[in-house]
């Protein structure tokens, strides 16, 4: 009988679980399927070890945790949707890299802290990434818990910031970010495809999603993404700006991380309601490529704008 075993990610942390034993056979088990499904919901982040490194491998386990998404991004690229559906690939080239400079360090593959599909009225479930490509240094993924954000948020930010509602958009223009950036941030050279992304978000409605909300099992999470984030639904206000920008501080600085360093024997998956997550960036020299697949699922409490649901 095929067997999985499941540990905490790391010891100091109240998120987050490390699994082994995953194989094809492995996720035959209707049992196992439960088992990993279980500790996704309670932890909001897995570590999947030793497990084979193959875009099939990748698929079979997205599928353990419901139907994949197409990614809304045009720009992004896709792996062979004939074989392959739903896989996209993010592949890190130094001769067409977009930089950054934070703390008077060049960058590439650089990311904010942000949740997925922000500038979206559905709010997918999870993301699935795997490593084909590793850095020698660097390029790690980093994520926080929006259950510890909540509780470590200020008392006085806390009261001010629930109940609202943040607006997003698709602009992903490091150029144009408006709350959470670092302070000392320059942008060298824009990244691949970031252009027809501005361009598709001309075409879209701001999306609206709830700065802190209650999960079914009553925690309280804050999930507040400083990229593509425009300001606060009826306060776009210099009162309400720093508001928004006083909480991306907060959590920038609060933030209790995991910082996955990757290799290519592992696959990852997070919750996209629960954490928010960045890319520590690496050195432009270095060639990095990741595959990830999107999991369909909303938690139904996001809306474009002037569309607000009736039960709101």
């Amino acid at each position: 009988m095929p067997s999985i075993t499941v540990r905490p990610l790391r010891h100091n942390l109240g998120f987050g679980a490390r699994i082994s034993g995953v194989t094809h056979e492995a996720l035959e088990d209707q049992a196992i399927r439960q088992q990993i499904r279980d500790a996704f919901e309670a932890r909001g982040l897995i570590v999947f070890e030793d497990i084979e490194p193959t875009s099939r491998m990748h698929v079979a386990v997205s599928n353990v945790f419901g139907p994949l998404k197409e990614h809304p991004v045009a720009a992004v690229k896709r792996v062979d949707q004939d074989t392959l559906p739903g896989v996209i690939d993010m592949i890190h080239d130094p001769a067409d890299a977009g930089i950054v400079e934070v703390d008077g360090k060049q960058l590439s593959s650089w990311l904010p802290w942000h949740f997925d599909h922000c500038y979206n009225n559905e709010l997918n479930r999870a993301g699935v990434l795997r490593a084909i490509t590793v850095a020698p240094e660097g390029g790690l993924t980093l994520f926080a818990d929006g259950i510890e954000l909540y509780d470590r948020l200020s008392p006085e930010l806390r009261k001010r910031i629930e109940g609202r509602n943040v607006l997003y958009s698709l602009d992903l223009a490091y150029s144009r970010m408006r709350f959470g950036r670092p302070k000392s941030f320059q942008e060298i050279a824009v990244p691949p495809g970031q252009d027809e992304a501005v361009k598709q978000s001309k075409t879209l409605p701001r999306a609206v999603h709830p700065a802190v909300w209650t999960r079914a099992t009553g925690e309280k999470v804050l999930h507040v993404s400083p990229w593509m984030s425009l300001g606060i639904e009826g306060q776009e206000s210099p009162e309400g700006d720093a508001l928004l920008e006083a909480v991306c501080q907060e959590v920038a600085e609060k933030a209790n991380p995991y910082a996955h360093s990757w290799t290519t024997s592992e696959m990852l998956i997070w919750d996209n309601w629960r954490m928010l997550h960045a890319v520590s960036g690496l050195d432009p020299k270095y060639p990095r490529r990741m595959q990830r697949t999107t999991i369909k699922g909303d938690y139904g409490l996001g809306y474009f704008e002037n569309n607000r649901p009736l039960s709101s």
